[in-house]
């Protein structure tokens, strides 16, 4: 719905809030699939507070951001994963605790979150990569749902398992980061099928390494 220099934090922004009118480009699609008020909402920001278009996201700002939404009484509980190098720094010790929102995060304020399926792992990506193929945490919590009922595991069971996956120094070189929770712990009690409403399909490939660990998710 937003490409190229549509990402800015202010369109993320107006967004969230359903400001129309502070929107600049993109489809509109967003304002059209989102009602106007959701019983359960789910967010994923995968690397957001470094946005490719200035300005920075900060966590004072996003953060009220949130406090404008819950007055505006458009959802009723809502679930945050952040996928981000220091993403804990957004909400220690100012996200609320009262506004019905969980947040989970790939690190704490001061670590980097780290990749998986890179180079000289196991598995590795195919031979003419020399990236990695996707965010430790990121890739725990998806290789997670797509392999359990959603209706039967829990929120706090996901948390558990992948802070557990992304801290195991055998899973990756560095270590790995410590996976984080902020704001209304209630909703830990919560399955993960009231949020994650995902499709999930296998990538189709001809490399046998990477067969099992890649997924498309469509919203």
């Amino acid at each position: 719905d937003y490409t190229g220099h549509q990402v800015t934090t202010e369109n993320l922004y107006a967004v969230l809030l359903r400001d129309k009118k502070a929107v600049k480009g993109g489809s509109g699609k967003a304002f059209g699939l989102v009602k106007s008020k959701l019983d359960h909402c789910y967010q994923l920001h995968a690397a957001f507070v470094g946005m490719p278009n200035m300005r920075f996201l900060y966590g004072m700002d996003f953060i009220e951001v949130l406090k404008k939404k819950h007055a505006a009484g458009t959802y009723r509980k809502m679930v945050i994963y952040v996928e981000a190098c220091e993403s804990g720094s957004i909400f220690e010790g100012i996200m609320p605790k009262d506004m019905n929102i969980y947040v989970t995060t790939a690190s704490n304020a001061q670590e980097n979150s780290w990749g998986t399926y890179c180079p000289e792992m196991e598995p590795p990506p195919p031979p003419e990569y020399i990236t990695c193929l996707g965010d430790l945490y990121s890739v725990a919590w998806m290789e997670d749902s797509q392999g359990h009922n959603l209706k039967r595991e829990t929120i706090k069971q996901q948390y558990e398992m992948v802070k557990e996956r992304t801290a195991n120094a055998n899973d990756f070189v560095n270590g790995g980061s410590h996976v984080m929770e902020y704001g209304s712990s209630s909703i830990r009690a919560e399955k993960l099928y009231l949020y994650q409403k995902v499709l999930i399909l296998p990538l189709l490939t001809s490399h046998p390494t990477i067969t099992n660990y890649t997924w498309l998710w469509k919203l």
